[in-house]
Parts: structure tokens; C-alpha cells; sequence
């Protein structure tokens, strides 16, 4: 009887213990939205165009997951969000019926935006983008005093073909490793608009020898692109 007593205590102190290591899980949450049965990721490599192809409120987001949740099969509902608080507006985006926006102070342009899915494929990288297309080029150099800043902005056309040459011609290194001697390198962002309600956008970086930028892979710049970027 007293095996069995053991045992039994012993069982639970086990399950306890497996419950509590489920409860302090920390969970590395991607940046999603939930609605409508479908999920919603955050894209990295664009911003919206202009505040006007904004169009009407969905709704609000109902629950911050990040921080409000350890357990690792919590199954996502509608109206969950990664990383926005309660109460967060959700856009439609005019001419995009899979993405949604929702406010952001930190976002370029004002907006972060996602994807569903299950709709469409993630079609924001540079070797999707429609370079013949490209109207407007702007340099953004972050954590400046006041944030992130516009430091460049481009609009003549031969300036817009060339930059857009130094960009394709960057060679692909993988494997490099910034010059940290003297700290973590300047950031920049570069957006390109085509004219469509979203313009791409993608990190600069400058370690204080080599301008190298992430189309996919990181790629080591022309020194070329020093002439559109004020130091």
C-alpha cells in the first residue's frame, strides 16, 4: 500500500512539474494576425505606398498573444495578434484584398502590413519586383536622434536607373561578416515605389568599409551607392 502511496506521489509530482515547465515555455511568436480563419504574417520587405490606399476598418484585434501566453499548443483564434495590443486597428488595403495593415509609429509610412497565406505567396523580394516600374527611390537612416529619418529622396530618372544597377549588380556574399571594431554598423532602409498601393523595402547596412544590403542574401554594394547617402 505504501509502493502505491509512493508511486501516486510521485506520478503527480511529475505532471506538476511537466505543467509548470509547460507554463514559463518562452515562445519566439512570429509576427502574425488571425482573422477570418486565416493567418496573416507580417511582411518585412514593404510598406505602404501612401496613407490614401488605406481603406476601411476590418475590426480590432482581440488578444496580444506575445507575453499573454507560454503554452506552446495554444491554438490561435480569431481576432489574435503576436505582438499588437488589444484594441489595434485592422485595415483593407485598397487594391490588395489578401493583405491587411494595421497602424504603426515605428513603421515607415505609418503601416505594418501582412499577408494571408493562404491566399498568396510572399511576392515582396527584390527579384519579384517590377524594376521598370520603379518611379521613387528613398534612403531611411534609422536610430537617428529623432528615429528612423529620410536621408534621400530620388525622383530623376537616370538617378532612379542608376541606383537601381548599383543594386543588381551587388555580389552575393553570404558568408561575410561585418566590421564590428567600432561598433554595430549604421542602418539604413531603402524603399522603392512602383506606383502600386505597396513599395518594396529592404536594410542597408555600413560597417565602415563595405555598403552590403539583404535582397535574399547578403550582398556587398558598390561603393557607388555612397553618392546617394549623405554622411
Amino acid at each position: 500500500m505504501r509502493k502505491l502511496i509512493s508511486l501516486f506521489i510521485f506520478l503527480v509530482f511529475i505532471l506538476s512539474g511537466c505543467q509548470s515547465l509547460s507554463q514559463n515555455t518562452i515562445i519566439d511568436w512570429v509576427d502574425f494576425i488571425k482573422w477570418d480563419g486565416k493567418m496573416y504574417e507580417g511582411i518585412n520587405t514593404c510598406v505602404i505606398a501612401d496613407e490614401k490606399h488605406i481603406d476601411k476598418k476590418l475590426g480590432e484585434v482581440k488578444f496580444k498573444v506575445a507575453d499573454n501566453v507560454s503554452d506552446p499548443e495554444y491554438k490561435t483564434k480569431n481576432g489574435d495578434a503576436a505582438f499588437h495590443e488589444k484594441g489595434t486597428d485592422i485595415f483593407t488595403i485598397k487594391g490588395e484584398p489578401n493583405l491587411l495593415a494595421v497602424k504603426s509609429s515605428r513603421a515607415i509610412n505609418g503601416y505594418n502590413l501582412y499577408y494571408s497565406r493562404d491566399e498568396e505567396k510572399n511576392r515582396w523580394q527584390f527579384k519579384d519586383m517590377p524594376a521598370e516600374k520603379v518611379i521613387r527611390i528613398e534612403i531611411y537612416q534609422e536610430n537617428t536622434a529623432n528615429g528612423t529619418k529620410r536621408i534621400t529622396e530620388i525622383k530623376n530618372i537616370n538617378q532612379i536607373n542608376h541606383l537601381l544597377q548599383i543594386l543588381k549588380t551587388s555580389k552575393d556574399s553570404p558568408s561575410y561578416q561585418p566590421n564590428m571594431k567600432n561598433g554595430d554598423p549604421d542602418m539604413f532602409q531603402i524603399v522603392l515605389y512602383t506606383g502600386d498601393p505597396v513599395a518594396y523595402m529592404f536594410p542597408l547596412q555600413f560597417d565602415g568599409h563595405n555598403y552590403f544590403w539583404f535582397p535574399s542574401e547578403t550582398s556587398i554594394l558598390s561603393d557607388e551607392i555612397q553618392g546617394y547617402i549623405p554622411r
